[in-house]
């Protein structure tokens, strides 16, 4: 999943290190939804997705779209960044909140939440994300040997831009050369048999090769 995730980072000029808090977040696992009902490659909770854009309901939960949820995790982190001036700080915000880090910088007098008393979840989280680096990085070191299977990159046969509802996703698979197993694997975010499109809007529906 990096190899989708890691061009998204660059376009909105987000460190290409942070994808690793997206791998503690769910650990890498794109149907991954915590006991909070937080969703997705990066959590998020569902009142929070919908502030950053993001379409949530019964047909459709965008917290499971890679691409989107991607471009909604920039967002609040270069929000983040701005706010504080260093990303180890945009981080831990991440997991306790920005007004919750306000608080905290104002009460302790520091700017960096490396320097802060926080919550034990939020003072492990940023050593968390350099200890997901480093085992990423350098497997070997931490004697996982070598790497000889790894989780394969779905590659898209292609795209099909969708602008009138469809009934029946099955059918829908079916007329595009796939099962309706293939169609959800390749697309998380479709969270229903069909998919109801309003006027006026469109969704992008990926056809996997397979």
């Amino acid at each position: 999943y990096f190899p989708q995730i890691e061009p998204i980072l660059k376009q909105k000029g987000i460190p290409d290190d942070l994808k690793y808090l997206m791998a503690i977040e769910s650990n890498v696992d794109p149907k991954a939804v915590s006991a909070a009902g937080a969703a997705g490659f990066w959590q998020f909770m569902k009142e929070t997705a919908k502030g950053y854009g993001l379409h949530v309901d019964s047909e459709v939960d965008e917290r499971y779209n890679i691409e989107k949820e991607t471009v909604a995790a920039c967002k609040f982190l270069k929000k983040a960044f701005s706010r504080y001036g260093d990303w180890m700080t945009g981080a831990a915000s991440y997991n306790g909140g920005i007004q919750n880090m306000d608080r905290k910088i104002e009460q302790q007098g520091q700017s960096c939440a490396l320097d802060l008393w926080q919550v034990e979840e939020t003072d492990r989280y940023m050593y968390r994300i350099l200890a997901a680096k480093m085992l990423f990085q350098n497997p070997s070191d931490f004697g996982f040997g070598h790497v000889t299977e790894r989780y394969p990159l779905l590659k898209t046969r292609k795209t099909v831009t969708v602008t009138e509802s469809i009934p029946d996703l099955a059918a829908f698979a079916r007329e595009h050369g796939i099962t309706y197993a293939q169609l959800k694997r390749a697309n998380h975010w479709l969270r229903d048999t069909s998919l109801n499109v309003p006027a006026g809007k469109s969704y992008k529906i990926l056809i996997p090769a397979i």
